[in-house]
C-alpha cells in the first residue's frame, strides 16, 4: 500500500555557525512561533539502475530509517519547488507499486542500492497565530558514501526548507530573505541524492547520451522538442497508471505531439526509421484514447442530466448512467494497464530513446532554418485548407461529421508543426497555432456531440428493452444533434480568420 502527498521545499548553504547561526523566523511573514525539535539520526539508501536513470530524470527512490517517516519515499518531479513523494512501509525489498511507477524510467532494468546518506538533523517548525504548522527548516549534517565502483565519501552540511501541506509557495520567498541576510544561499543541488553522487565521484555504467546537433539548425529544433515531448511521456506515466486526475489526457497529448512532429519534419528526419515509430505512437495514444474518450463522454452525459429541469428526468437516468460507466469504464481502464504494463510499450520508450541519441538526420536538418520549419507548417496549413473546403462543401449528415473530424485532426498537425517551428518564426506562427487550436476546440465539441448523440441511443434502447421510459435520453439527444448543428454554423467565420492569407505568405517566405 502506498499513500503520498506533495512537498515544496528548497535547500541551502548554511553559514559556518550551525544550527546557532539560523536567524530567528519569528515574525517573517505569518510566523507567529518558532520550536525546536531533534536531532534526529537519518539513514537513506538510494536506489538506481546502474546507469543512474532515476537520477537522469530527477526522481529518486530511498530507503529511510528513523525519524518519524521511516520506509520507502519516492520522488517525481512537478513543477518549480514541488515534488509528489510517494510512500510505502519499510520493508527489504523495493516495493512492487513503486517499481511499477518507475518502469518508464528503469524500462525494468534492476534496481540496486547505488549511495548510503547519513544525516542528524536538527529541526526548526515554523507555527502561524492559530498554532498550525507553516515549515519545518533543518540543518543537517551530511555523511555519504557511494556504493558504486570506483565511488568514495563526502560531508556536508545544508539547511532544508520544507512548507507544510496546503501552504502558499510564497512563504519561501519571505523565509529566504531572511536566510540570505545570515549568509544562508540557495544549493545547486536539487537533492542529497544528486549531491551525493557528484561529491563521492561516482561513475555510471553505460550512462546514455544525446546527439549534438549544431544549435541554431532545423535539426536542433526538431530534436529539442522531441526530447521535451519524450519526456514528458515518461514522466506522466506514473500519474496515468495511479489514475490521477488528467493523466492519462496529457500523456496521449504527448504521444500526439510526437507523431505530429516526426510526421511533418520529415523532411528533417528519415521517415524510413521514424515511420515505425509513429506507428506505435498510434497504437499508445490508441490505448489510453479508450479511457480518456469514456472520460470526456461520462463527464458530457453526467452534465447534461444535471442541467434538465427535474421534469424532463423521468426513470431511473441516473442508475443507468452509473451502469453504463461501470460496464465500459473498468475495460477501458484495464487496457490502459494493459498497455502500460505491456513490454510493447516499454519498446517503444527504448525507441524513442535510440532516436535522440542516433537521429536519422536528413540534408534539411543542416539548413536555413526558416525556410525548413515554415515550409513544414504551410505544408499542414494547405492540408487542413483542404480537408475543410471538402467538408464545408457537403451538405450536412454521416458524412461531413467523418470529414469534419478529419479536418479537427489537421488543425492538431497545424498546432503541434507550429510549436516546433515557434523559436524559428515567431509571433506569426505563433498565432497561426492559435487560430488552427481554435478551429480545432470548436470541431472537438462538434465531434464530441456526434459521439454523444450515439451513446444516448445505446442508453435509450437499453432502457426501453428494460421496460424503462426513453424519454429523457431523446431529449439529451436532441440537445446534442442541435450543438452539433451550432457548431457547423460557427465553423465558417472561425475558418476565415484561421485562413488569413497574410500568415500563409509570410510561411511560403
Amino acid at each position: 500500500m502506498t499513500v503520498s502527498k506533495r512537498e515544496t521545499e528548497r535547500k541551502y548553504e548554511p553559514s559556518s555557525s550551525g544550527i546557532e547561526g539560523l536567524p530567528d523566523l519569528t515574525g517573517a511573514g505569518p510566523v507567529a512561533s518558532v520550536t525546536a525539535a531533534g536531532p534526529e539520526e537519518l539513514d537513506a539508501v538510494y536506489h538506481d539502475t546502474a546507469d543512474l536513470r532515476l537520477a537522469g530524470s530527477s526522481a529518486t527512490l530511498r530507503r529511510r530509517t528513523g525519524g518519524p517517516d521511516a520506509g520507502w519515499h519516492l520522488k517525481l518531479p512537478l513543477t518549480g519547488d514541488t515534488r509528489e513523494e510517494v510512500r510505502a512501509p519499510l520493508s527489504d525489498e523495493v516495493p512492487d507499486a513503486l517499481r511499477e511507477l518507475l518502469l518508464s524510467r528503469t524500462r525494468g532494468a534492476a534496481l540496486r542500492p547505488v549511495t548510503r546518506v547519513r544525516s542528524t538533523r536538527a529541526v526548526r517548525h515554523l507555527w502561524d497565530a492559530d498554532g498550525a504548522p507553516l515549515a519545518e527548516v533543518s540543518l543537517d549534517e551530511v555523511r555519504a558514501e557511494s556504493l558504486l565502483p570506483g565511488g568514495g565519501r563526502a560531508e556536508w552540511r545544508e539547511v532544508e526548507v520544507e512548507l507544510a501541506d496546503g501552504v502558499g509557495a510564497g512563504l519561501l520567498d519571505t523565509l529566504e530573505k531572511k536566510l540570505r541576510k545570515k549568509g544562508i544561499v540557495r544549493s545547486d543541488s536539487p537533492s542529497k541524492f544528486v549531491r551525493a553522487l557528484r561529491e563521492t565521484g561516482a561513475a555510471a555504467e553505460g550512462a546514455r547520451t544525446r546527439a549534438a546537433t549544431a544549435p541554431g539548425s532545423p535539426g536542433s529544433y526538431v530534436l529539442a522538442y522531441l526530447e521535451e515531448q519524450v519526456a514528458a511521456l515518461v514522466a506522466l506515466d506514473p500519474a496515468a497508471r495511479r489514475e490521477l486526475p488528467d493523466g492519462v489526457h496529457r500523456m496521449r497529448v504527448a504521444c500526439r505531439r510526437l507523431r505530429s512532429c516526426l510526421r511533418s519534419y520529415r523532411s528533417v528526419l528519415d521517415r524510413r526509421v521514424t515511420d515505425p515509430v509513429r506507428a506505435e505512437l498510434k497504437w499508445l495514444a490508441g490505448e489510453l484514447g479508450v479511457e480518456r474518450d469514456q472520460e470526456v463522454l461520462r463527464e458530457r452525459l453526467g452534465a447534461g442530466i444535471d442541467d434538465l429541469p427535474g421534469e424532463l428526468v423521468l426513470g431511473p437516468v441516473a442508475a443507468r448512467l452509473r451502469a453504463w460507466e461501470v460496464s465500459r469504464g473498468e475495460d477501458s481502464r484495464t487496457r490502459t494497464r494493459a498497455a502500460l504494463a505491456s513490454d510493447r510499450y516499454l519498446r517503444l520508450l527504448d525507441a524513442l530513446d535510440g532516436l535522440l541519441a542516433e537521429p536519422p538526420l536528413r540534408g534539411k536538418a543542416t539548413g536555413k532554418p526558416a525556410r525548413t520549419m515554415g515550409g513544414a507548417v504551410l505544408k499542414e496549413y494547405d492540408r487542413l485548407a483542404g480537408r475543410m473546403e471538402r467538408a464545408l462543401a457537403l451538405p450536412p449528415g454521416p458524412d461531413r461529421d467523418v470529414a469534419l473530424h478529419q479536418a479537427r485532426k489537421a488543425a492538431k498537425k497545424v498546432r503541434y508543426a507550429a510549436e516546433v517551428a515557434r523559436p524559428v518564426l515567431g509571433k506569426p506562427v505563433k498565432r497561426l497555432g492559435k487560430r488552427a487550436k481554435a478551429v480545432q476546440r470548436l470541431l472537438g465539441d462538434h465531434q464530441d456531440a456526434v459521439v454523444a448523440q450515439e451513446a444516448l441511443r445505446e442508453l435509450a434502447v437499453a432502457a426501453h428493452a428494460a421496460g424503462e421510459t426513453a424519454f429523457t435520453w431523446g431529449v439529451l439527444h436532441g440537445q446534442e444533434r442541435a450543438r452539433a448543428r451550432a457548431r457547423e454554423e460557427e465553423l465558417p467565420a472561425v475558418w476565415r480568420e484561421a485562413s488569413d492569407p497574410a500568415l500563409r505568405t509570410h510561411l511560403a517566405h
